[in-house]
């Protein structure tokens, strides 16, 4: 993570946050791009489910947090969420093949 610099304003401070939410919401729909890709790869509910998989990619993103000082259990909720929300969106795509 690069270091952040002091603002002058509350207005400064708004206008770094909307950016960095700008970017956090294109990451996130490239991330569903991938997932989405993912999903033909996959031959049954259990291969969409991926519970092997949840558990990795959660450990990972806790070490992550660590590494970037932010609180792992705010990351791994965020996480969780998001994949919970993937992975229901990709079993109603498979069930339609």
């Amino acid at each position: 993570m690069e270091p952040i610099h002091t603002c002058e304003s509350l207005d400064e401070v708004r206008a770094n946050i909307d950016c960095i939410d700008d970017q956090l919401v294109d990451l996130i729909a490239e991330r569903g791009a991938y997932v989405a890709q993912a999903a033909q790869f996959k031959r049954n509910a259990d291969d969409v489910k991926a519970s092997s998989r949840v558990d990795a990619v959660i450990a990972k993103v806790r070490g992550l947090a660590e590494t970037s000082h932010v609180d792992p259990d705010l990351v791994e909720a965020v996480w969780r969420t998001m994949i919970e929300h993937f992975t229901n969106t990709e079993m109603k795509d498979f069930m339609h093949r």
